[in-house]
């Protein structure tokens, strides 16, 4: 039976007052908007509506850890009823609690394998698989250099490759100091910090290396550290940990999780470009669809050698997986009703917040499609 929703007429007419009184004990209060579905209470309805309550939970990227804070927080006061948890264990730990049906939902840096899209064909009882890009965010390299007296370290993508891969060692190395006029580079061991778990954010930093340092990164792009004997941190918060805990470390981390290390500004045409929301957006809205790409798995290849004018090419997509199909009518309602409130402009503009996550908003357009493979959810 296909459920009816109350959820997106009272999210989205509750939604203003509840950030505009965020930390109040502001209650928001049913709408009469008699285009909305829970204003509609003069007509009939021939079955049953579903109201969100009950709880939902989710498992996967921890980039996207800080706007689920912010999410989960914000939709509480508009949707008491209904209790939301995410669990940051990785894009590859989600991946695989959602196919085995311990979650409803997963966020993943990467998107999925064939034989992950195939699986969740059981998982979603006949239904599709959706992969909603929802979270946008910069990838910041970090470094931990205290006493630097400059805003970012200029390097390009076959500097950084050399880096990580142990070619270059040292912080005053010549081919650094070279794009870096006028800085004086300590004369220090560079330490590469990698994730040692599977990772979303390893995969798309290999994929950008792999793509633009003109073959200097030998490597696949891949979730697995391909380098061996390297410091390394499990999740976002043990890299960043890692790298805060020696002098001289570099490493890879949501932009949101860069805190007070310094980042590297990637050189891009001729320019060198630090990240920023407005720079990873640049660099979305000027790539193509991947070429398995459908109305509900809106997979993005990310142009990785863009040298389009203040663009940040070293991005993280990370995807919100869903079902179309949930076994019950409330799972499907609750579901459908917070994914509705992260693609909304009001839940994109919490994650934005530089408090929150720092992240890029969705276009309108891509939002419009977004809530269209959102609406189609339903109960088998």
């Amino acid at each position: 039976m296909k459920n009816r929703l109350l959820v997106g007429g009272a999210i989205s007419a509750g939604l203003a007052l509840a950030l505009s009184a965020c930390g109040t004990d502001a209650t928001p209060q049913p709408t009469t908007d008699p285009s909305s579905s829970q204003g509609s209470t003069n007509e009939p309805s021939e079955t049953p509506e579903t109201t969100v309550s009950g709880s939902i939970a989710g498992a996967g990227a921890s980039s996207q850890e800080k706007a689920m804070g912010g999410w989960i927080a914000t939709l509480t006061s508009v949707a008491p009823d209904l209790t939301v948890s995410y669990e940051a264990v990785g894009s590859g730990g989600g991946r695989e609690q959602f196919l085995s049906g311990g979650v409803q939902f997963a966020g993943t840096d990467s998107p999925l394998k064939p034989e992950e899209v195939t699986a969740a064909t059981d998982r979603c009882y006949g239904g599709d698989v959706l992969e909603l890009p929802l979270y946008i965010s910069p990838i910041a390299v970090v470094y931990n250099l205290p006493s630097l007296a400059a805003d970012n370290v200029n390097m390009s993508a076959e500097t950084l490759a050399k880096v990580f891969s142990g070619q270059i060692t040292k912080w005053n190395d010549p081919e650094i100091a070279g794009q870096n006029e006028g800085v004086e580079l300590p004369d220090l061991a560079i330490i590469p910090v990698n994730r040692s778990d599977e990772s979303g954010t390893t995969e798309n930093f290999t994929e950008y290396l792999a793509a633009a340092s003109n073959g200097v990164w030998e490597h696949e792009a891949s979730g697995d550290w391909p380098v061996s004997g390297t410091q390394s941190g499990n999740g976002t918060s043990g890299l960043i940990d890692t790298v805060n805990g020696a002098e001289g470390a570099i490493g890879y981390a949501d932009a949101s999780r860069a805190g007070d290390l310094g980042t590297v500004a990637l050189k891009v045409g001729e320019n060198y470009v630090p990240f920023s929301a407005e720079a990873a957006a640049k660099v979305v809205d000027a790539s193509p669809r991947a070429a398995d790409a459908t109305d509900k798995r809106m997979v993005v290849d990310l142009d990785r050698t863009t040298t389009a004018d203040g663009a940040y090419p070293l991005v993280l997509i990370s995807y919100s997986v869903a079902c179309s199909v949930y076994e019950t009518s409330q799972e499907a309602a609750n579901v459908q009703a917070f994914l509705n409130y992260v693609a909304s402009p009001e839940g994109q503009t919490v994650a934005a917040q530089a408090d929150v996550a720092g992240s890029a908003p969705i276009s309108d357009a891509l939002r419009t499609e977004v809530t269209a493979a959102i609406d189609a959810i339903a109960a088998k």
